[in-house]
């Protein structure tokens, strides 16, 4: 989601990836909490109960981090523990991340403590994978 007026990311909301018609849903919030959704969220409907700010929320179908994945195939999703080396000094010590890995490269929808933060490129080593069964 953006706002309207001036195209900024607004990284509280979920964020809605399409893969050849099946939709994913991503939402970090508080520290810990992670929400994962298929196909429920409608992104042509209006968004409402918004009436109180000064901006106007848009779903958007394009982000420039995103766009190199555009058309590639999905090898994997991966789950992420962030397990850094003094977890007692990190607040982040056990969020989880999502990968989605393509044949190229990857990205990531990781916990930026109260919202969502995309990461690209090469995972930090102080993540630990959680393969998923298929």
């Amino acid at each position: 989601m953006r706002f309207a007026e001036d195209g900024d990311w607004f990284a509280e909301c979920p964020v809605v990836l399409d893969f050849d018609g099946v939709q994913v849903e991503v939402c970090h919030s508080k520290f810990d909490e992670l929400a994962i959704g298929w196909d429920t969220i409608d992104t042509e409907a209006s968004i409402t109960g918004w009436e109180w700010s000064e901006f106007t929320p848009r779903w958007s179908h394009r982000d420039e981090r995103l766009e190199p994945f555009v058309g590639q195939e999905l090898r994997e999703v991966v789950l992420l523990e962030w397990r850094p080396a003094e977890p007692n000094c990190d607040l982040a010590a056990g969020a989880v991340t999502v990968e989605f890995v393509f044949a190229g490269d990857c990205f990531r929808i990781a916990n930026g403590l109260d919202e969502n933060r995309i990461e690209t490129g090469e995972a930090s080593p102080e993540y630990v994978r959680h393969r998923r069964d298929r």
